[in-house]
């Protein structure tokens, strides 16, 4: 009979150690070690911080960003996409992960990730912005293949195309939200989509 109480103290604890919140001081430290080069032993922290808080939405929503900084975005994705598994309400993953299948050519996936994004927060401004962006993109795709396919008089579909390329000059967007208080580097020449503070 000892034993049946033992266990059920030990359930209780448990459920009370990964109920705990998360310390602010978690995902400064996190940040100090990503910003002072230190890549691999921020990406331990948020780890070893997951693993004991797995519903850490911040400190795993930082690691998708580091990951997307380390060019690492097939790593990314899957955290981006857990985040949307675990926390469907939130907007900021789906705008993310819109990001990155965007990158990859996969504008589809990204175009149900924005309106994910939008349907949680449709004042979400990053993610309607993306939205423009990815529209235009569609269309100077539509508007090529339009050129491509017929004969006959194409000087609107060239108008058009030169309009969508002064004001979208990149096809791939490379915008990312960044949490609150990480600095925001210096966009990509070219880029479509500009980073914003989360």
């Amino acid at each position: 009979m000892p034993l049946r109480p033992l266990w059920i103290t030990l359930v209780f604890a448990a459920a009370c150690l990964t109920a705990l919140p998360l310390r602010a001081d978690d995902l400064a430290d996190i940040e100090v070690l990503y910003h002072a080069g230190q890549v691999d032993e921020a990406l331990g922290k948020a780890d070893d911080i997951i693993a004991t808080k797995p519903r850490a939405a911040e400190v795993r929503f930082l690691k998708g960003v580091m990951l997307i900084e380390q060019k690492r975005e097939d790593e990314a994705i899957q955290v981006f996409t857990s985040l949307t598994q675990d926390f469907p309400e939130l907007a900021d993953p789906y705008n993310n992960l819109a990001v990155l299948h965007a990158s990859k050519g996969q504008l589809q996936s990204a175009l149900l990730a924005l309106q994910n994004a939008l349907r949680n927060d449709p004042g979400h401004r990053m993610a309607r912005e993306n939205l423009g962006d990815l529209y235009l993109i569609l269309a100077q795709q539509a508007w090529a293949a339009a050129q491509k396919a017929g004969k006959g008089d194409d000087t609107e579909l060239k108008r058009k195309l030169r309009l969508a390329r002064e004001i979208l000059p990149a096809a791939v967007p490379t915008r990312i939200l960044k949490p609150r208080g990480t600095p925001t580097p210096t966009p990509k020449p070219g880029s479509a989509l500009r980073r914003s503070q989360g």
